[in-house]
């Protein structure tokens, strides 16, 4: 899709929004500090939680109500557990769920161009859904292995695209004049006994597997968002919640003059193309 009035068929701004369980409502409070500083996305690329949080914005919904979702929605209720399939969560409970945000399920009907990447677990293989039903695509990016049942989509399983890129700038780094990137995973030593069940054990060999590969594409953005502070967060507690979203929202602001900055080269960018 190119926005129109520009040949050279390139966005204005384009976002990257990570994986990151929990974390990702920081993603909901980065997007409230870029519209309080006027800066406005054009298209969005996301995985696992940023996906989510990608197609709720993209979908015109308010970050506010973003935050509200992660707050109410329970992960781990007994009604989403599943017996007969691999993981402890049937990802397929929350295509009702997802259905209240996005009624008529597709691509098209969401206000800006939405990229979302999922592994295929059949072929070892990254996949970007951009057009077509909607939830599915989303709940496949979000299907973090061992936890959340593989989602099916055309007869195939797929899985958390943070498995194999956990940072998808690919989608829109040539489609965009500038591109900003919310990463909401940190790679800090921990201590020990933090490491203290297996939901934990997997969650650190996710981090050092996933971060590494990501951190090397900051390179590929115009401006990075990765707070330090959601180092300390656990991926799946829900109890931190508006700490989490408060932390995307401050660290934006913090870099709100820089950010206004690249916003107004994107602008004018755009405008010499027009």
């Amino acid at each position: 899709m190119k926005p129109s009035g520009d040949p050279s068929g390139k966005h204005r701004l384009g976002l990257v929004l990570s994986g990151g369980g929990v974390r990702g409502a920081a993603h909901a409070g980065a997007l409230q500090a870029l519209e309080e500083l006027g800066i406005w996305v054009d298209t969005i690329s996301g995985t696992s939680a940023g996906a989510l949080v990608g197609a709720m914005y993209a979908g015109g919904i308010a970050p506010k109500e973003i935050l509200r979702f992660f707050k109410e929605t329970p992960l781990f209720h007994w009604s989403h557990l599943t017996w007969q399939k691999p993981g402890l969560i049937n990802t397929e409970t929350f295509v009702r769920v997802l259905r209240r945000f996005f009624p008529k399920d597709d691509f098209g009907d969401l206000m800006k161009p939405l990229y979302i990447t999922a592994t295929d677990l059949m072929k070892a293989d990254e996949i970007c859904f951009h057009e077509g039903p909607l939830i599915r695509a989303i709940l496949a990016s979000c299907a973090f292995p061992v936890v959340f049942s593989p989602v099916e989509i055309g007869g195939r399983p797929y899985a958390d695209g943070g498995i194999l890129n956990n940072f998808p700038v690919e989608p829109i780094r040539d489609q965009c004049h500038k591109v900003i990137g919310i990463f909401v995973h940190v790679l800090r030593e921990m201590e020990a006994n933090t490491i203290d069940s297996s939901l934990r054990l997997m969650h650190r060999a996710y981090e050092i597997v996933t971060i590494r590969d990501a951190v090397a594409k900051f390179e590929q953005c115009d401006m990075i968002i990765n707070p330090a502070e959601l180092g300390r967060y656990f991926l799946f507690d829900l109890r931190q919640v508006d700490e989490i979203y408060q932390i995307g929202y401050e660290s934006t602001l913090k870099q709100g003059p820089a950010l206004q900055r690249l916003y107004k080269s994107a602008t004018q960018a755009k405008k010499r193309h027009v």
